[in-house]
């Protein structure tokens, strides 16, 4: 596709939301402005195309949004947009409007759609990463992810000092259905006695051996983060399971939750989001469809839906015995 195949685009925001979401919004409205594109900002993600929930966009429409959490647009999950009459309903609007191309915003199930749909109507998609999770493959990090890390470290920071007045054992759950990612870059960062991921082996008699060794060498308390995918269950179900062979140490549980989405994101997740809305609008004028951007060794990539999809990402061995280790 030419330059001047493009005229009109669509951007929207579709998942769960992720700190950045609106500095990705900021840079891809202000760079194709730059490029004398119009811009149309569709509302609640798939379920706003289906019903027709479009706004033009200009550069002063997303001043000041930079800093902002959450998502301008909103968003949402929508099963009618798994349906043929879904995506049919969707397309007509898009060729009301006279859109030539979108950009979609979101994670596995956003990328997921924008793949079936581009194939099903032809209209060119670029995908990019906005997920707290950081799941997505083809990509070193996912918008949102950092401003999470943030967030559940600064929470950590503080049960730590409960922990240690009272000396006690905590299990600290954050997000992470899936994916460990958060989970692990937060024992890391905040110097947790263990952590629990779905990517890692590591069963009740495990952590237990862990505990008793922290326990015999007088730590006085011990700090658990709990993936909230783990296959032994969240950080209450793992908690109750060890309650009565370490009674003594009092376990307590947190589970932070959509705490990690909220809040304005840190200065990496704008910046990220910024290169990456920058470079999508850039390569759908290049001619680029059916991919998705992302971020490998501080430079900015792209690859297929399919491969973003379909491909595991997981945490490296390397960091997972990192963590084992720094926590003893």
């Amino acid at each position: 596709m030419e330059r001047k195949d493009i005229r009109r685009i669509a951007v929207f925001t579709s998942g769960g939301d992720a700190p950045g979401m609106n500095a990705a919004l900021r840079a891809v409205v202000r760079t194709a402005a730059w490029n004398k594109l119009h811009v149309y900002g569709i509302e609640r993600g798939y379920e706003g195309m289906i019903d027709g929930h479009f706004q033009r966009l200009e550069r002063r429409d997303v001043a000041n949004i930079i800093q902002r959490g959450g998502t301008m647009l909103r968003t949402a999950r929508s099963k009618r947009f798994m349906t043929p009459e879904g995506r049919r309903a969707a397309y007509e609007h898009l060729k009301a409007y006279d859109i030539d191309a979108c950009i979609a915003i979101g994670g596995n199930g956003t990328f997921t759609g924008a793949k079936v749909f581009s194939e099903e109507f032809k209209i060119p998609f670029i995908g990019i990463p906005g997920t707290i999770d950081n799941d997505l493959y083809g990509t070193d990090y996912t918008i949102g992810f950092d401003t999470a890390v943030n967030t559940a470290i600064d929470a950590v920071d503080k049960i730590r000092d409960t922990a240690d007045s009272h000396n006690r054992l905590f299990f600290v759950e954050v997000m992470g259905r899936n994916s460990g990612y958060i989970a692990l870059y937060t024992a890391i960062g905040s110097g947790a006695s263990s952590v629990l991921i779905p990517e890692s082996e590591t069963d009740l008699e495990d952590l237990k051996s862990v505990l008793r060794k922290n326990k015999a060498r007088g730590k006085l308390f011990s700090v658990v983060i709990v993936a909230e995918g783990h296959p032994m269950g969240g950080a209450t179900g793992i908690a109750e399971k060890i309650q009565h062979e370490l009674a003594s140490m009092e376990p307590k549980v947190t589970v932070i939750g959509h705490l990690q989405r909220g809040g304005a994101p840190t200065a990496s997740d704008r910046l990220l989001a910024s290169r990456l809305g920058f470079a999508a609008v850039e390569l759908l004028l290049q001619g680029a469809e059916n991919i998705a951007v992302g971020i490998v060794n501080g430079e900015v990539t792209s690859m297929p839906f399919e491969d973003a999809i379909t491909k595991q990402k997981i945490p490296s061995d390397e960091m997972i015995r990192m963590a084992s280790i720094l926590a003893i």
